[in-house]
Order: structure tokens, then sequence, then C-alpha cells
């Protein structure tokens, strides 16, 4: 959970600043095609954490913690990158906005495919 909030922290702080910096290079610079996979993942797991979260009533709490970072254990295992390399490339294309809008535009399109096949 604690790389997840990173991650979401990183995030937010880059897109709200602007970062100035734009010759920052990740160590391992995932391309477009790899960043679209990736990003239409973690948005299946997000609304699947979210929807098992509303499954689940006052009374009866839940670790989804737990369940957090398995998915994203998971998810980084099978690409074959971690959760720097991650955070460094979500930074990199955050830093340019048209790119990462292009990337999140695809993911949006897929997952609207997915959903109505």
């Amino acid at each position: 959970m604690k790389r997840l909030a990173l991650i979401a922290s990183l995030f937010v702080l880059v897109v709200a600043c602007g970062h100035k910096d734009k010759g920052f290079m990740p160590e391992r610079l995932l391309s477009e095609r790899e960043m679209i996979d990736i990003m239409t993942d973690v948005q299946i797991i997000e609304a699947d954490i979210n929807y098992r979260k509303t499954q689940v009533s006052g009374d009866e709490p839940r670790n989804f913690r737990n369940l957090t970072q398995l998915y994203y254990d998971q998810l980084f295992e099978h690409y074959g990158i971690t959760d720097s390399i991650f955070s460094q490339n979500m930074r990199y294309y955050t830093e340019r906005p048209v790119v990462l809008e292009r990337i999140m535009d695809s993911v949006t399109h897929r997952l609207l495919r997915e959903q109505q096949s």
C-alpha cells in the first residue's frame, strides 16, 4: 500500500506542479505501448478494489491494503518492472502531457472495447 500511496502521490505532485525539468529520464523507459498495457491493468485493478470495497458493510472491515499490494506486486512481476521503474515512467510521461493524454485516451478506448465485448 505504501508503494501505491507513493505512486499516487508522485502522480498528483507531478501533475499539480508541472515539473519544469523535462530532461528527466527513467532508468528503464517504457514505450507508450507498454504504458498503455500497464495503465489498462492499473485501471482494472483500481476498479476491482473499489468494487470490493462497496461490497463490504461498515461493520465488516477488511484489509484492502494487502490485496492492493498483491495486485500491484503481480502487475509489476508480469511486466518485469519494479514500482520504482513504474514511478519513474509515470514522472517521465507526466512531464509530457500530450503523450500522457494519448496514452490515457488509448487506455480508455481499450477498456471501452473490452467492456463491449
